[in-house]
């Protein structure tokens, strides 16, 4: 006999804590892993560093710092995924680990391979000791999935070292009033920027199989400066010329005219 067919999850706004918001997302990541790899994988490279859709590489932005200066550094990538940043990291003479909430992401860095360590965790209980690493970097890595962003914050600058720099990118504020398509009925204002209501996708029975929380900017600075840091930069990149692809909501149409991503570059202070 055959099974009947899984719903598809439906898609809602509403709360969503802590404990609910991280047991729907490791287990989101976990389910669509292989396809999330199959489909990025190419863009994003088995070693890029690229800190978003609009595909602002590391080499260039410098972001962490000039690549010569990472040789030796201990950096901590938040949200691994298949760990290409880190790969690139340890190409530096950098010393990575790769951290993510999702086994299956990370068995595909373990397919690609790298002689770092992959740990398997939540951003917001990190199992390391109090001044671990020189740096941090999270390229859409938790911070957009986390209910309690100041619990991540402040674990992060608790493994950091005194002067240590945190580089985090995120979808831009902005986007959360637009509806999440790439072309033109993507360019119309939908919702109100200043709803913070998460995004919830729910299974048959209500469970959140998926959530992503919006912050403004205002918001997110807030959090950056309660948690111990100083903003050093907040970088909106630009669409290039060279990327005519899409990514979900991301396109050349609509990274002509608003910003997609944002890059907060801040210090432990």
């Amino acid at each position: 006999m055959q099974e009947p067919e899984a719903s598809e999850p439906e898609a809602t706004r509403r709360t969503a804590g802590v404990a609910e918001s991280s047991r729907a997302n490791r287990g989101w990541w976990d389910r669509n892993a292989d396809e999330y790899q199959t489909e990025h994988g190419t863009f994003l490279g088995d070693d890029r560093f690229v800190w978003g859709p609009e595909g602002l590489d590391e080499v260039e932005a410098e972001l962490l710092g000039p690549p010569e200066e990472l040789k030796g550094r201990d950096v901590l990538e938040i949200g691994a995924g298949a760990a290409q940043c880190s790969r690139w990291l340890a190409a530096q003479g950098a010393r990575p680990v790769a951290l993510d909430i999702s086994h299956r992401q990370l068995q595909h860095a373990l397919r690609i391979g790298g002689s770092f360590p992959l740990v398997c965790a939540d951003a917001g209980a990190l199992p390391f000791a109090d001044g671990s690493f020189d740096l941090a970097c999270s390229a859409y890595g938790a911070l957009p999935f986390v209910a309690d962003p100041r619990l991540v914050l402040r674990e992060v600058r608790r493994v950091l070292r005194p002067g240590g720099r945190l580089v985090f990118s995120v979808t831009h504020p902005i986007r959360w009033a637009f509806p999440d398509e790439p072309g033109p009925e993507g360019l119309s204002v939908s919702g109100s920027y200043f709803d913070r209501t998460p995004y919830v996708e729910e299974d048959e029975e209500g469970r959140a199989v998926y959530v992503e929380h919006h912050r403004t900017l205002g918001d997110r600075v807030r959090d950056i400066v309660a948690s111990g840091f100083r903003l050093v930069d907040l970088v909106e990149p630009e669409w290039p010329a060279w990327n005519t692809s899409e990514w979900g909501g991301w396109s050349p149409l609509r990274g002509n005219l608003i910003p997609g991503t944002a890059v907060f570059v801040c210090e432990r202070s």
